[in-house]
């Protein structure tokens, strides 16, 4: 059995989800259960790692451009409504960049295509990769290309 906090209780994933906390029925930190009834996993060995779900575009450096997100096939863009330095910095990381330098928006690096994806996402600075990070519904915003 684990030690520590039990996060998740009762998830039910389709199997389409890309990440955990896309599957209905969490709450994060509410459980009825114990460690000896700890999730684990056994996975196949993959010829491939899984393709990036985050990524940078409209510039020549890997490391700057337009925060562009994966889901259901689609790559699409990341709304700069309370876009800032933290955001960046937990992305940065999540991408093995260094530290962020700047936070720009307003299409600086281009507007993107496809849908929107994301919209007002908050970070705290302290999240383990960028979908960590708080935001809106995959999809719901008020923003335009």
């Amino acid at each position: 059995p684990g030690a520590g906090p039990i996060h998740l209780d009762g998830l039910r994933c389709a199997g389409t989800e890309a990440h955990l906390a896309q599957c209905p029925g969490h709450t994060w930190g509410r459980h009825n259960c114990n460690h000896a009834e700890d999730a684990g996993v056994a996975c196949a060995e993959s010829a491939a790692p899984a393709p990036p779900q985050v990524r940078l575009s409209g510039a020549p450096d890997r490391c700057a451009g337009r925060v562009e997100v994966l889901r259901a096939h689609l790559w699409g863009t990341v709304c700069d409504d309370t876009w800032g330095l933290r955001q960046a910095q937990v992305l940065c990381a999540h991408l093995g960049c260094g530290p962020a330098l700047e936070a720009p928006g307003a299409a600086r690096y281009g507007r993107g295509a496809g849908p929107i994806w994301l919209d007002d996402v908050t970070c705290t600075g302290e999240e383990p990769d960028f979908f960590r990070c708080g935001h809106r519904p995959w999809g719901e915003h008020n923003c335009h290309h």
